[in-house]
């Protein structure tokens, strides 16, 4: 009789349908005959969501803030205290204290998508960036084996706490898209010039301010600006006081098909976090990946992981990165 299957649970914070990282992390856990659970969220505007393995979307009274967090961590924690499970995989801090506390002798993998407590969210706050600090300080020195996405953040947390980590790149997995849709399928001109950022992280401080503001000047061009963000209210107050709605078209998360097919019927992307904080600095975000699997010249700030790529393979501009905290 062959041994039973290990079972492995991912935990993350957000509602699972567009984290192309994550759904790499449990294909890849499939690859190595575990039986996957992936543990989010539900959110009102959820997407159908269709996997190879099992996903739970926590249904919670709170969807922002420290009771959020709280919510969502005590949940976790009693459902994988008592799940039968030999690993678990938190992502990010936010997952990571009832995967801590839940472990039990476990094996356990952290894995950091970014700098977590030197986003500008947390460095506006100091008070909470203190609290997430003291989190991460707690935890992070005493993990056996964690992953981030690059080697400038791999080499900072050593630097801050000792730990080696193990990189693994933000590169999507090959998928077959299929053929082409026209850009009149997909409802995009002809005769225009299309850039486009995308991302379920359009925060702050990336670029897409400015880029917005920039169409000012190329009457001959259309931004697509696809995903969401804190700083989604902001573009689109500025699209409105700049007269801009023929120019920029906000479109919101959608499926990785339908995305990739606006981006593979666009003519440059962009990338534009500014030098304003270290996760900005170290960041190697998936949209670069996606641009150059789309077969699209990239346009992207000097900050270093991004530009060793652009540059390495003359995939793109590369430009100064703003530095001010606008």
């Amino acid at each position: 009789m062959p041994a039973p299957r290990q079972r492995a649970i991912v935990s993350v914070t957000n509602d699972l349908v567009t984290d192309n990282r994550v759904h790499r992390t449990c294909m890849a856990l499939m690859e190595l005959d575990f039986e996957v659970l992936l543990i989010g969220r539900k959110l009102s505007d959820r997407q159908p969501l269709q996997r190879a393995y099992t996903t739970k979307r926590f249904n919670l009274l709170f969807n922002k803030g420290p009771l959020f967090y709280a919510e969502y961590n005590v949940r976790l924690f009693f459902l994988l205290f008592f799940a039968k499970a030999e690993l678990l995989v938190a992502n990010d801090l936010d997952t990571l204290p009832a995967n801590w506390l839940a472990k039990r002798g476990r094996k356990l993998i952290y894995d950091t998508h970014e700098f977590y407590t030197e986003v500008p969210e947390l460095v506006a706050r100091p008070g909470v960036r203190r609290i997430w600090l003291a989190i991460e300080r707690w935890i992070f020195p005493r993990l056996k084996t964690i992953i981030t996405v690059n080697r400038s953040i791999a080499d900072a947390y050593k630097e801050r706490y000792g730990n080696e980590l193990h990189v693994v790149r933000n590169i999507p997995m090959k998928r077959d898209l299929g053929a082409l849709p026209s850009r009149a399928e997909s409802g995009l001109p002809d005769d225009r010039r299309i850039l486009i950022m995308q991302g379920a992280g359009i925060n702050v401080q990336r670029g897409a301010e400015e880029a917005v503001l920039a169409m000012k000047e190329l009457p001959g061009c259309l931004l697509l600006i696809i995903g969401g963000g804190d700083a989604w209210p902001v573009i689109e107050r500025l699209v409105d006081e700049n007269g801009l709605r023929d120019r920029v078209r906000l479109l919101k998360k959608m499926p990785y098909e339908q995305m990739m097919a606006f981006t593979r019927n666009a003519d440059m992307g962009l990338t534009l976090d500014k030098d304003t904080n270290l996760n900005y600095r170290f960041s190697l975000p998936n949209k670069l990946f996606d641009y150059l699997n789309a077969g699209i010249p990239v346009l992207a700030t000097d900050l270093p992981e991004v530009a060793r790529i652009v540059r390495h393979y003359d995939a793109g501009v590369v430009i100064p990165p703003r530095t001010q905290r606008e």
